[in-house]
């Protein structure tokens, strides 16, 4: 099979598409056709070296999400019939034109999402549904505050937020704002010209929000603790803008709030199925009846793999960028 391999550490470059042997699913997993994957931050930093690779053998094949077609099943995995069409995240490999996973790890397309749009599904709407409703516990009425929100996570956020009845303002650059707004945000704050603590504020009466979800980081943690409201949870995703910072601990104490570092990624297979299945449970209806959608800003072909991280890193894109791989 053909798959995207990363022969050294460094710049798109190092990205080289080559033959490799097709894997083999276990007893539980399913052998999985992939149509299409999608780039990923942490994608960026597997191929600079700061993420390890996950499966460590002859190719280290990054990818942390599928849609495709089950083309086999392990001795002992029932779940699926040959040809149903399931999408879900991995720990890496996706950037190939195979894949295996546990069959309680795939995810039914939704009727109305074409197959190759729905690789921009779980990633995203999986870890800012995690981060906002699972750890945050954001409620109906109450207000969120999501930066970077024309980003993959973001435009899910949004979404989400929506669609369980919260408001959301968001931090974007001002060419986004419009994107941002049209998908639901009820506030779109220009981070280079405005006060997010300030708008914030003025837009809760001075309570604050309730939960921020942050893949910034650096010094936006202070400020967030400002736009917090008591009682409220921060939800740290990313660090696009850094990992140290001097942080007043004093500010977070009197409003009794939380401060919550998580990954989706490194989770243990029991955690990634638990949590799948809460997702199919809680969140697909949302994608059958159209509150949810996945955003896709662009698309490249596997041979176009080097061109669409350097796209990435340009951060260009609002919402997604997919990658269609057979």
């Amino acid at each position: 099979m053909r798959a995207v391999v990363i022969t050294k550490h460094g710049d798109p470059s190092v990205l080289n598409v080559v033959e490799v042997d097709k894997p083999t699913p276990k007893r539980d997993e399913i052998l999985v056709k992939v149509r299409a994957t999608s780039l990923n931050r942490a994608d960026l930093m597997q191929r600079m070296g700061f993420y390890p690779d996950p499966f460590p053998g002859a190719h280290e094949i990054p990818g942390l999400e599928f849609a495709g077609t089950v083309e086999a099943c392990g001795g002992s995995a029932k779940k699926w019939n040959l040809g149903d069409q399931v999408m879900g995240i991995v720990s890496g490999g996706a950037y190939a034109e195979y894949l295996v996973v546990p069959e309680m790890q795939a995810i039914s397309v939704p009727n109305n999402i074409a197959l190759p749009n729905a690789a921009a599904i779980p990633e995203v709407f999986m870890t800012a549904w995690d981060a906002l409703v699972c750890q945050a516990n954001l409620q109906a009425g109450q207000w969120a505050l999501v930066h970077a929100g024309a980003s993959g996570v973001g435009t899910a956020a949004i979404q989400i937020c929506k669609a369980i009845g919260a408001y959301v303002v968001v931090t974007c650059s001002a060419g986004k704002r419009d994107a941002c707004l049209a998908l639901g945000a009820d506030l779109a704050i220009d981070y280079k010209t405005q006060d997010f603590v300030e708008v914030v504020m003025q837009a809760t009466h001075g309570k604050g929000v309730s939960a921020v979800l942050d893949v910034i980081g650096g010094d936006y943690l202070n400020r967030n603790v400002a736009a917090l409201a008591l009682k409220g949870s921060i939800v740290q995703v990313g660090l696009m803008g850094g990992g140290s910072t001097a942080f007043n601990i004093g500010a977070l104490m009197p409003k009794r709030a939380r401060l919550i570092g998580t990954v989706l990624r490194p989770r243990p297979v029991e955690e990634k199925i638990a949590l799948t299945q809460r997702f199919i449970g809680e969140m697909m209806e949302l994608f059958e009846v159209g509150k949810l959608r996945p955003v896709i800003d662009r698309r490249f072909g596997l041979d176009q793999i080097s061109e669409a991280h350097s796209f990435m890193e340009s951060n260009a894109n609002t919402g997604k960028i997919v990658i269609d791989v057979c």
